[in-house]
């Protein structure tokens, strides 16, 4: 019996060492109602400004158009004929979306080969050096959400070549992405944080 019930206790602590958050919170326009529903997201985001200087408006404004918040977000399906699966869309995955080749780059730059992209503190540290290096490649300042989304998703050569000016829609999530920026900073700054 007392192996039976440490079996059970051993079971259940790894089970919770893995256990991570994957669904969205519940209130994603308010920056204080989500800093106080899951505060681990909102101290990962703070050491990523400290580590980084990107601000923690900015990294949430990008999280909230990129997975929602959501821990293993992955782009959709393509099917051919409608029924037929493809594959997805893109390697993009977590967090931060980020595709395979530059959350690679990412581990080998930061050594830090154990990086998960669906653990909010290295989603928020990868966004930190992504958002760094825009800043030697591209010129834009890490307070400026809206380029820096711009050269987010369309990569720092994309960006360099503007071609995110071909797609109206892609701008206008940028815009977005900016107006949400600022409306964050502004109730962070209102509840003190």
């Amino acid at each position: 019996m007392k192996q039976a019930v440490l079996w059970l206790f051993l079971l259940s602590v790894l089970a919770g060492c893995g256990n991570r958050q994957f669904s969205a919170p519940r209130n994603l326009d308010n920056a204080c109602a989500l800093a106080d529903e899951r505060p681990q997201y909102f101290r990962a985001m703070q050491q990523a400004e400290r580590n980084w200087g990107v601000p923690v408006h900015v990294q949430m404004a990008t999280f909230h158009q990129e997975s929602r918040f959501v821990g293993d977000a992955r782009p959709p399906f393509r099917y051919t004929l409608g029924v037929i699966p493809m594959g997805r869309q893109s390697s993009a995955y977590g967090y931060s979306q980020a595709l395979d080749g530059t959350w690679e780059e990412y581990q080998r730059d930061t050594n830090n080969r154990r990086a998960d992209r669906d653990d909010i503190r290295d989603a928020t540290d990868f966004m930190g050096w992504y958002m760094n290096l825009t800043v030697e490649r591209n010129n834009i300042a890490l307070t400026d959400a809206r380029n820096q989304y711009l050269a987010y998703h369309e990569g720092h050569a994309g960006y360099d070549r503007g071609s995110y000016n071909a797609k109206p829609w892609l701008v206008a999530v940028a815009d977005r992405v900016a107006q949400r920026a600022d409306t964050y900073r502004q109730q962070l700054l209102a509840c003190g944080r």
